[in-house]
């Protein structure tokens, strides 16, 4: 029943979130309209295709949650194994193993494809103008022309606030370490650490979030040297935008206490992880093939939230969490779940002594996933 009602959700999020292309054909018709009504493939004949930056087998990073999404929706709509073909360790800094990937796709049958990294868009974009009988859709960008490719994505700063919550209400040095894939020009990294910071402000104004750019969306080296770094400085909880679980993995080697992404990483560092931010993809993979085996599928973007069931935290590790950090959460949850609380609401504090947003008004969505380049007071670049 619960995953009923997740997918139900989903599904009407998925529906209502709209087409953000507004040009028109020549014969005056919005581009595309009536692409629908075109668009329906069988169950029988369907075949979905998903790029991956890194290997679903590593057990906890970004791909692997993806492909427990695609699996979930693969196991949801009773497809057989040989209905779902996977590239992995695909570099999304790589436009031409990119190309390669997708074409691969399409010479196996695929006629839907899933690119779930950030820097696959572009490519996508210009193979969804080549192949307008496949249908495209991006994860984490911004990209729709309208016609066969959409994007998808989630208002992961949602848990990214609630998680703050937790490194705030844990810390003891009131140093707080934060490992992000990108900087500023990345609106995705950036409002998830804005968000974060704010949860953490909420119950411990007195501490700071450090915050080390790695500028790759996946390096393990990287990470790794990026919380070795962290918590030289004295912080004392990792949290993360990044792919691999090595941020939770250093944070129980130095016997402090972390913050996980994508995937539940209590299984990877059981002494150090309070909770993780993670996406239950198969909610909108689940909905968004189903649509195009009924034909309703018609390029709508997807933006879902807690309340459609597509991300969460993880429970709170009750060997290091108190009943008040979760008393105060789920407060919160309860909030941002009924819509009385939207994260972003208001005049927010910048830290360097500007401010954005309206008094009783809050960011949209477009502000959130594509214009904020600012950080929240209480954040340093290290």
């Amino acid at each position: 029943m619960k995953l009923k009602k997740i997918l139900a959700a989903a599904a009407a999020a998925f529906l209502l979130a709209g087409c953000s292309n507004t040009a028109s054909n020549a014969d005056g018709t919005a581009v595309g309209e009536g692409f629908a009504a075109t668009v329906q493939i069988s169950k029988d004949d369907i075949k979905v295709g998903v790029i991956h930056i890194g290997n679903p087998a590593d057990g906890s990073g970004y791909s692997y949650t993806h492909d427990l999404g695609i699996r979930g929706m693969q196991e949801n709509l009773g497809l057989s194994d040989s209905q779902i073909v996977r590239k992995n360790n695909i570099s999304d800094g790589d436009p031409a193993a990119t190309e390669t990937a997708v074409r691969e796709c399409i010479s196996e049958g695929c006629n839907v494809i899933f690119g779930t990294s950030w820097g696959y868009m572009d490519t996508m974009e210009e193979l969804a103008e080549e192949f307008p009988n496949v249908i495209f859709s991006h994860g984490t960008g911004y990209k729709n022309n309208g016609r066969n490719m959409n994007n998808y994505f989630g208002r992961i700063y949602q848990a990214r606030y609630l998680s703050g919550i937790a490194a705030g209400m844990k810390t003891e040095s009131d140093l707080i370490g934060y490992v992000g894939a990108m900087g500023t020009d990345n609106s995705e990294v950036t409002s998830g650490i804005d968000a974060f910071a704010m949860g953490v402000y909420s119950v411990n104004p007195d501490a700071k979030v450090y915050v080390k750019i790695t500028d790759s969306w996946y390096s393990p080296t990287q990470e790794t040297n990026a919380a070795k770094a962290l918590i030289a400085e004295g912080c004392d909880v990792i949290a993360q935008h990044c792919d691999t679980s090595n941020p939770q993995v250093e944070a129980e080697n130095a016997g402090v206490w972390g913050i996980g992404y994508n995937s539940d990483m209590s299984k990877d560092a059981p002494d150090a992880t309070l909770t993780s931010v993670v996406w239950n993809w198969d909610a909108y993979y689940t909905s968004a093939v189903q649509s195009i085996i009924d034909g309703t599928w018609d390029c709508t973007d997807y933006y879902g939230g807690m309340a459609d069931g597509v991300l969460d935290i993880a429970p709170l590790n009750k060997a290091l969490c108190t009943d008040e950090m979760q008393a105060e959460i789920d407060r919160v949850k309860e909030k941002i779940m009924d819509g009385s609380f939207n994260i972003f609401d208001g005049v927010i504090e910048t830290n360097d002594g500007s401010t954005v947003g309206t008094e009783g008004g809050t960011l949209s969505d477009s502000e959130i996933t594509q214009g904020i380049d600012w950080y929240f007071k209480n954040v340093e670049i290290r």
